[in-house]
């Protein structure tokens, strides 16, 4: 495994980073928790020592399972990365969306970051991660009824506290995180970003470029389209948020498929599965610190793992681009 300093500071992730939505079952249909559990560990066999969760994901039983996963793991061997800003057992700040959780129930989804929330969910958090501390804490999304301020002076008590080491953000625009790194110092910025969604290549990949601030890029699998297992006529389990996506849509699916077919030698040649040359593909970009990689159980956990030894000349990483250019993406 290779690992990257995040921002400036001294915490380490590794470059595959486990990413524990799915793990949490909420929106992706369900979820196995052993076969959740064994998927961390399989990966931190083989290096992957960072794991990103939230609150939200599972409403705690994704917290929960990474923090049965890692019992028994020395502390100081493990990074663990988790959000805050995403209530569903308080009536606070913007509403978000409506949504079931794990058992169908309905539930009303609020983001909030007031400075007594913050507080309590990183209590909540800590217990079931199992942990005296988190390694990277970040807002989950922007809310606009909390100043930045007090939400990031909040995350500075917690520092003081020893209960985080260090704070992130996730899908902030460049005015959000300089307003944010006024109150503290912000060393990363999670967003979405695959070979099919590169949007944030345009400000925010450039800022955090100059500024020295650490991309998470999250969804680089495109929930699973980018694996060339997608067919046009895939169903998709009851309460699969991809449901009605527009990567999703019949055609959508055929035009990545199309692109894939083409690069899909070039896996071969590397003894590689596609999802392998895709994810070593995205930490190439520039400006792409980590990739977060989600896995619902040990098998593919492995793979994303392994996608590390995969190595691209930049002969060939100008080739992708082209053909991700003729390909309309």
């Amino acid at each position: 495994m290779e690992y990257r300093k995040i921002g400036d500071s001294d915490l380490e992730l590794s470059v595959i980073t486990f990413g524990a939505w799915a793990a949490g079952g909420w929106m992706w249909g369900s979820t196995d928790r052993n076969d959740a559990i064994n998927a961390i560990k399989a990966g931190y066999d083989l290096g992957v020592t960072s794991i990103d969760t939230a609150p939200i994901y599972g409403q705690g039983d994704s917290e929960e399972i990474v923090g049965d996963a890692v019992k028994g793991i020395s502390r100081d061997k493990i990074q663990l990365v988790t959000k805050f800003g995403m209530r569903w057992d308080l009536a606070k700040g913007d509403f978000g969306f409506k949504s079931k959780n794990n058992d169908g129930k309905e539930i009303d989804i609020y983001k909030y970051a007031g400075k007594e929330s913050v507080i309590y969910e990183c209590e909540q958090s800590l217990k079931r991660l199992g942990t005296d501390y988190i390694d990277l804490y970040q807002i989950h999304w922007p809310e606009s009824t909390t100043p930045i301020s007090e939400t990031f002076e909040a995350v500075g008590r917690l520092i003081e506290q020893g209960k985080v080491r260090y704070a992130g953000v996730c899908n902030y625009d460049v005015a959000q995180v300089k307003e944010a790194n006024e109150t503290l110092n912000i060393i990363s910025n999670q967003i979405p970003f695959s070979m099919v969604n590169r949007g944030v290549e345009n400000e925010i990949v450039p800022y955090c470029i100059e500024n020295n601030k650490s991309i998470l890029a999250y969804s680089p699998m495109e929930r699973g389209l980018l694996t060339g297992k997608m067919t046009k006529d895939y169903k998709f389990e009851e309460g699969d948020h991809r449901q009605g996506n527009p990567f999703f849509k019949p055609e959508s699916i055929e035009k990545t498929n199309a692109f894939l077919a083409k690069i899909k030698p070039l896996a071969e040649e590397k003894n590689a599965t596609l999802s392998q040359l895709v994810l070593r593909w995205t930490v190439e970009r520039p400006g792409i610190t980590i990739a977060l990689a989600g896995a619902r159980n040990a098998k593919q956990s492995v793979q994303n793992a392994e996608a590390i030894n995969v190595k691209l000349t930049a002969e060939e990483i100008e080739f992708i681009n082209t053909e991700l250019k003729s390909a309309g993406f």
